[in-house]
């Protein structure tokens, strides 16, 4: 009983890290774009390079994520994330500098990472220290759940707030998430074995298999980053009169909550590759959608498709990352981030390019579809005729 009371105290410590540091420091941005290109001087373009001086942020967190083994400069990490996540979304608040906002998108980025990859390392780490089952299924229902939020806030805040107090509410929202995060994660183990007394070891996968899965999840990234940055302008673009956008985002936020969950279960039942494979191509559907009718119906159904699915890939990913590596899961999880993160610096600046030439979204929505439709043939080949492991043993596969 002592262990499920302290177990639950250590998810929700991840799940509100998660709201803080993705939810609100990386997401609250795309409901903000149109309310910030409302109330102040931001253009189209601009809106696409702040994602990707966000992306660059997150990239540079994702190098650092990949280069360290020292699990206690992990832990002081993930906790500077969480003050970053605070001051930075504060911060935007207080500027109306395209500089000073890039700036303060940077080092949000920074906080995204070290939410997402060193404080879902130190989770998984956690867990196989414990002797439990090694998913993050119910950790990053932080991320979907911090999407549906910061959605569901964005909604109420709409008319009642100018951009400014809607960044202040943001901020106070995180401040709250953050204190259990910091208080009830607890510093990681660093005997190297598990409570049983079980040696950690590491078994990193065949140099095919990573290159292609990493070339893969740039793809996602590439998709991810398009779609959750210009959503909701997208969508309400198209549907001036009815504000379908932020509904969208919400739609996304709400499918995506539980859909780690979903997904973990698919491991257990058809193993990590083909789960990962219908995940990309549910997604690549969800993609489509709003560019093929603009019946916001369409967009809606897109946005349970990407939503629950999104999420889905980069639990699974980094998961099967960390089983590579129990001793230090964020390393693999770290270099999968930085393919990701690539795709996220590049694509919302394109697709910012594209948007500006071209009046509208479309173009950038159908560069993601393509990218993603690429993904899902990489990982297809991934799951049919590349091994696992150098070996090829198949017995030691069973799992993926």
């Amino acid at each position: 009983m002592l262990l499920k009371s302290h177990y639950l105290r250590v998810l929700l410590a991840g799940i509100c890290s998660l709201i803080a540091t993705i939810g609100v420091a990386r997401f609250a941005y795309t409901p903000m774009l149109p309310v910030m290109q409302a109330g102040s001087d931001l253009s189209i373009g601009a809106g696409g390079w702040l994602a990707t001086s966000n992306y660059l942020g997150y990239f540079a967190g994702a190098l650092i994520a990949a280069s360290l083994t020292d699990l206690t400069l992990k832990d002081k990490l993930y906790r500077l994330a969480l003050i970053l996540a605070v001051i930075t979304t504060v911060a935007m608040g207080l500027t109306e500098s395209l500089w000073w906002w890039s700036l303060w998108r940077f080092l949000a980025g920074l906080a995204s990472a070290g939410g997402l990859l060193i404080g879902s390392g130190l989770m998984l780490h956690w867990l196989v220290s414990h002797n439990m089952r090694p998913e993050l299924g119910m950790h990053f229902l932080g991320m979907g759940g911090g999407i549906a939020l910061v959605s569901l806030l964005a909604e109420w805040m709409l008319g009642q707030f100018d951009w400014q107090q809607q960044w202040y509410l943001f901020a106070l929202l995180a401040t709250i998430l953050a204190i259990p995060a910091w208080l009830w994660l607890p510093k990681p183990n660093l005997t190297g074995y598990t409570n049983s007394g079980e040696k950690l070891s590491d078994r990193p996968p065949s140099r095919l298999f990573f290159n292609l899965l990493i070339t893969a999840y740039f793809c996602a990234g590439v998709g991810f980053a398009i779609i959750t940055t210009f959503m909701v302008a997208h969508i309400n673009q198209l549907n001036p009169t009815q504000e379908a956008g932020n509904l969208t985002f919400l739609i996304l936020g709400l499918a995506a909550a539980p859909a780690c969950i979903v997904w973990d279960r698919a491991t257990r039942r058809v193993g990590f590759l083909k789960a990962i494979s219908l995940a990309f191509a549910l997604q690549l559907l969800g993609s489509i959608l709003p560019i093929v009718n603009h019946n916001p119906l369409f967009a809606y159904t897109g946005a349970i498709l990407f939503g629950g699915t999104f999420i889905g890939i980069v639990s699974m990913v980094l998961t099967m990352a960390g089983r590579f590596y129990p001793t230090k899961p964020a390393k693999m999880m770290g270099k999968m981030t930085l393919s990701y993160g690539v795709a996220q610096i590049l694509a919302p600046a394109l697709g910012g390019i594209l948007g500006e030439w071209s009046g509208n979204y479309h173009s950038s929505f159908y560069m993601a579809s393509a990218t993603m439709a690429l993904g899902l043939i990489l990982m297809l080949i991934i799951q049919w005729w590349v091994p696992v492991f150098a070996d090829g043993n198949k017995a030691d596969t069973s799992d993926f």
